[in-house]
């Protein structure tokens, strides 16, 4: 069965960076949808890309999501970080000219500003962006969806489809940064707690080894642990609980934080691609990229969520201009001279942290990032 409506933007993903360009664009007066398949909620149910930055906060009170957005999250306290030196380090808030920022939960979060962009008037559509076709003046956007596929007429796409870039990678060049992946996993304890009570460290830990890094962080359900290391350089058993949990513990410092209360078992770990990635151009001819699916980054930055809410507010509000009549190629320029500048600092802090690092110089994972990297910075072609 087949179905179209007509729209004047299209929003395909309901991460961060789609729930604002969405909440944008309705709030502008916009007939706009939301395209998304939000997983169902389950026990122990989490996502990665917890760490909120509270630079974030001006952007949340000018979209008038403050205080609301970051209420039921934890606050975060600092980090401590043994990286380039055996010795732990603590870094605290106060090293952050905004101050202290958030450790979230990250379905919940999500959905709340989902949820913020329907109350204005983003309708919400079940399904999955598959691909959009030029149709005369706009788009035809064709969704997959349980029982068939839907097609939406639409005058701009916004692509938030995270680092797919469902829409973006058939129109554009995407560029990977390195191959770094995550596996990462949400630990639980006995008396079936995820809440913290029996775990009150509330500071970030990184752990630099020698095949990559880890860390840990505390969340609103529960303690995530994640290594991030090279595809070739991982170890097999990483894949299964007890080799996780057995690498986790083998750890100087991440370990010592999970024995702090009795585990119930080895956590199942999920993998998830981690290095960062560009797209170029970001928009074109009627779309747009946000988010991941323009511009995702090591989660070293702690940025993604930041960039992700900056970016979506920047997509809407060119889409915004655009239908208001506003000539696209000025408009699409300004919004690549912002990604453009994000970009170019994120590299830079980049490989200054890496390089920071000098433990294990003749090692892979250290070796292939301390090699001078492209002066553009966008690195291979995928």
């Amino acid at each position: 069965m087949t179905r179209h409506e007509v729209y004047d933007a299209v929003v395909a993903g309901g991460g961060p960076a789609g729930a604002v360009a969405a909440l944008v664009l309705a709030r502008a007066g916009r007939h706009v949808a939301i395209v998304d398949d939000p997983p169902a909620p389950a026990a122990g149910a989490h996502k990665v890309g917890e760490s909120l930055p509270s630079a974030a906060a001006p952007l949340l009170r000018d979209l008038n999501l403050w205080p609301d957005s970051t209420a039921p999250h934890l606050r975060s306290t600092g980090m401590y970080v043994s990286w380039g030196s055996p010795v732990l380090h603590e870094r605290g808030p106060v090293q952050d000219p905004y101050g202290a920022g958030w450790q979230l939960d990250r379905l919940r979060f999500d959905a709340f500003l989902r949820e913020a962009a329907h109350a204005a008037g983003a309708e919400p559509l079940r399904g999955r962006a598959m691909d959009a076709v030029d149709d005369g003046p706009g788009l035809r956007l064709l969704v997959r969806q349980e029982h068939g596929t839907r097609q939406l007429r639409c005058a701009w796409a916004v692509d938030a489809t995270g680092r797919r870039a469902t829409l973006g990678r058939r129109r554009a060049v995407r560029r990977r940064q390195d191959r770094l992946v995550a596996a990462h996993a949400l630990m639980s304890r006995q008396n079936g707690s995820c809440d913290g009570e029996s775990d009150r460290e509330a500071r970030t830990v990184v752990e630099a080894v020698p095949g990559g890094w880890w860390y840990t962080t505390l969340t609103p359900v529960g303690r995530i642990v994640a290594h991030l290391t090279d595809p070739d350089l991982a170890d097999p058993r990483l894949r299964t609980p007890d080799g996780f949990l057995g690498a986790a513990l083998r750890t100087r410092y991440i370990g010592a934080r999970l024995t702090a209360g009795d585990l119930a078992g080895p956590p199942t770990p999920r993998w998830s691609t981690a290095h960062g990635l560009r797209l170029t151009p970001y928009g074109g001819r009627g779309w747009i990229a946000a988010g991941d699916a323009a511009l995702a980054f090591d989660p070293l930055s702690s940025q993604g969520i930041l960039t992700a809410l900056h970016g979506g507010a920047r997509a809407g509000l060119a889409v915004a201009l655009c239908l208001a009549g506003a000539p696209p190629r000025p408009v699409l320029a300004s919004y690549t001279d912002f990604l453009d500048g994000v970009a170019a600092a994120y590299v830079r802090h980049h490989v200054e942290a890496y390089t920071t690092e000098t433990r294990w110089p003749e090692l892979p994972f250290w070796q292939r990032r301390g090699a001078v990297r492209p002066r553009d910075g966008q690195g291979a072609r995928e």
